[in-house]
């Protein structure tokens, strides 16, 4: 691409840096008035901002103005979205055209102005804050039509929406449902004004209750794009028959092996070790992470890195993925297949008898794996068991890996990182795609093993560009805020546990704090919390180091078929250390070296996208397979106290529901905010975060994912009490209302 550029003319840095700094709109005359331009001058200024949008670097507001893309114009129209628990309003601009998520701003509310709630549109200043947005509202406008996604349902003669998102609390009359029939997930328009608003369905999207239809909810609920263009998927065709190209290593003869999870739809990687040989590593192991070559075939600047750019990564539901790369490169060419060569990106690590890295290079290889493993098999061969792998490559491949990673456990365990050992909900389903079964899924060595190697191939990338001053993308992973540790070391308090302050917080101060908890009862509930403390992990070019992981030197490397920071990685490797075949499309061009940052926000925006919609996903099926579970009292665990209630999760299962405190009786309850407890105020009862008890389930909602429970009179599992608490019997009858009082933090 020419680089237009004069004398007189700015550069590109210069012209984010302007519109970055600018007070008012800047749009094509401010930017040639600020920098004296005249004539000619002003020609070329509007060919680069052209160059500068195509490029990603600038997005255009409504009219002329412009900035940064990824970023929020100086002046817009915004919705409010959600209001957090301490009524501070948070908002999206209405008009968004990237298929980026839309970033969400905290809207600053000064003076006495009308409430903003949900649905509000306001015109409003916006100023980047740190790591997020904040909004100053300028003026209040009518509310504008939204889309809302639901399902259709009858009462009497009239139809009703009934939204999937279990935060909005009504339902909404249709006064045009088109061709959708009662039971049909649509997509609707709102119409009309308060109080008299109705919606319009304006897309039918079929059975919300059929198989695979749960995800179909998050991806319209989120906006995940799910079809890739006619041109990306001609690009990707025409790079799956691209030849492996010539200079490559041939890493063929080695028994390097794929461990996955059984229903792997892809494989990024694949791994190898054996004795180290060399004297001077006595004890010692050479090892290689071979990591599918994406960035050979996913050219920089081409329509199918733009796409994937834009996704961010793939999206995993139980049914279904929504993948970066169309499926001719995730799930084929780019995928580590058991018997067919691949090019693959080869990290070749010196271990230490110590378990720390000693050296590493990194080469372009063709490889071909010698099997895919899933987990349950790789751990039942090591364990003994004839039959699930074949027995040479037990030999061969296993149990060299499993020694090379003691080692590396050796280190982890002295480095300390945090250890919180959260369970994972695995859903189960038929070949029809209807549930079979919702459990917590199996921790075995074998995940242990790949994700350290993992770690040690992502950390030996990290110092890999950084001996060479290359761009990197790190994982970031930053320490906890005063503010939450301010907030646990009071929670803790309510449970008999101290906390300094004054120390220095490392991953293994909280280790050392659950190793303290010596009721196993209790040591669930402080896990939750001490996770709750945590900052969230993003990807950023400056380095923060990785507090979980206690590393200083972190990126993300061995994933870039489905998360794009990987192949930024893979492709500043390429050009840091020259590796053959040397085609420049699969450097990094220097204009992503240069918005590093604003990459790191948008993949961090996308995988926070991809995560909400996940879990909501999850939350679905689990609340489907529930529904046969409902009237049953069921063992649960508090998973969270509010003024209003407590929210419960099925022990084994998950899945969130509430017990309203109208639900508890007629005694009145205080909320303890800090030891997250409902105390009664006369008898003591407590209902505290990670208690144990049995409810009755009363509602277990597909469409929002929901729970509702209800308390279980005489139930075996009583609320926690006061030491010094007076054993009364409860007076008045279940959902009599009463007054709920709030205690603060001390």
């Amino acid at each position: 691409m020419p680089n237009r550029q004069s004398p007189g003319l700015p550069n590109r840095q210069q012209i984010l840096d302007f519109i970055a700094s600018s007070d008012t709109p800047a749009g094509k005359r401010e930017i040639a008035r600020a920098f004296g331009l005249h004539a000619q001058d002003k020609i070329l200024l509007k060919a680069l901002l052209k160059d500068m949008a195509d490029e990603g670097l600038i997005d255009s507001a409504p009219g002329r103005a412009f900035h940064k893309m990824g970023g929020v114009p100086k002046v817009t129209v915004l919705r409010i979205v959600d209001v957090t628990e301490e009524g501070v309003p948070i908002a999206v601009p209405e008009n968004w055209d990237s298929d980026q998520p839309p970033p969400r701003l905290r809207v600053v509310v000064r003076g006495k102005r009308d409430p903003l709630g949900p649905g509000d549109r306001i015109l409003s200043r916006t100023e980047e804050a740190g790591s997020g947005w904040l909004a100053h509202p300028m003026k209040k406008l009518a509310r504008g039509e939204e889309l809302v996604l639901g399902v259709l349902r009858r009462e009497g003669d009239r139809l009703w929406l009934k939204p999937v998102d279990k935060r909005e609390k009504r339902d909404w009359p249709v006064s045009d449902a088109g061709e959708a029939d009662v039971g049909d997930l649509v997509l609707a328009e709102k119409a009309g004004r308060p109080p008299r608003m109705t919606v319009r369905v304006s897309e039918r999207l079929g059975d919300p209750f059929a198989p695979r239809s749960f995800s179909l909810v998050a991806i319209h609920k989120f906006g995940i794009p799910d079809v890739f263009s006619e041109e990306v998927l001609a690009e990707a065709t025409a790079a799956a028959k691209l030849p492996l190209g010539e200079g490559r290593e041939d890493l063929t003869h080695l028994p390097i092996v794929a461990i996955d999870p059984s229903n792997a739809r892809d494989h990024d990687d694949a791994v190898w070790a054996t004795p180290d040989e060399d004297p001077g590593n006595a004890g010692g192991y050479r090892a290689i992470v071979a990591i599918a070559d994406v960035a050979y075939y996913v050219r920089a600047g081409s329509e199918l890195d733009r796409s994937a750019r834009k996704r961010g990564n793939s999206v995993y539901f139980p049914d279904r993925v929504v993948p970066m790369l169309p499926e001719i490169l995730s799930a084929d060419v780019c995928s580590l297949k058991e018997g067919v060569d691949r090019a693959a990106l080869a990290c070749h690590l010196r271990v230490g008898a110590d378990g720390t890295l000693k050296g590493w290079h990194f080469t372009r290889a063709t490889v071909r794996i010698a099997a895919n493993i899933a987990y349950e098999d790789a751990q039942a061969a090591i364990d003994g068991e004839a039959g699930r792998v074949p027995a040479e490559l037990v030999g061969a491949a296993l149990k060299p890996l499993w020694a090379c990673w003691r080692l590396f456990a050796g280190a982890r365990e002295r480095r300390g990182p945090l250890d919180l050992d959260m369970p994972e909900r695995r859903v189960e389903l038929d070949e029809t795609g209807r549930i079979q079964s919702v459990a917590p899924r199996e921790r075995l060595d074998s995940m242990r093993l790949i994700e350290e190697y993992m770690i040690a191939a992502n950390v030996a990338a990290a110092k890999a560009l950084e001996s060479k001053k290359q761009p990197v993308m790190y994982r970031d992973h930053e320490s906890p805020s005063r503010e939450k540790l301010v907030a646990l070391k009071e929670y803790l308090e309510t449970c008999g546990v101290s906390f300094a302050l004054g120390q220095v917080v490392r991953p293994e101060t909280f280790n050392h704090l659950l190793a303290r908890v010596e009721d196993a009862a209790m040591r669930p509930q402080i896990m939750e919390q001490i996770l709750r403390s945590q900052t969230q992990a993003y990807y950023a070019p400056a380095n923060t180091g990785h507090f979980g992981l206690a590393l200083g030197s972190y990126a993300h490397f061995t994933s870039p078929i489905r998360r794009y920071a990987d192949l930024l990685v893979h492709r500043s490797l390429v050009g840091a250390f020259g590796l053959a075949p040397a085609v420049e499309q699969t450097r990094l061009p220097a204009a992503d070296a240069e918005r590093m940052p604003a990459l790191g926000e948008a993949i961090s925006r996308t995988e926070r996208r991809a995560m909400e919609a996940e879990r909501e996903t999850i939350d679905r099926y689990v609340a489907a397979y529930l529904t046969r579970f409902v009237g049953e009292v069921v063992d649960t665990r508090i998973t969270g106290v509010r003024a209003f209630g407590f929210f419960a999760t099925v022990q084994e299962i998950g899945g969130d529901g509430l017990v309203p405190v109208s639900t508890l009786g007629a005694e009145r309850f205080t909320f303890d905010e800090a030891a997250q407890a409902l105390v009664g105020d006369e008898s003591g009862d407590r209902y505290v975060s990670g208690q144990l008890l049995k409810l009755r389930l009363v509602e277990a909602d597909p469409i929002s994912g929901a729970l509702r429970f209800e308390p279980v009179e005489g139930a075996s599992h009583l609320p926690h009490r006061r030491h010094d608490s007076r054993d009364r019997p409860r007076t008045g009858k279940p959902g009599r209302p009463r007054n709920i009082r709030h205690q603060g933090r001390r």
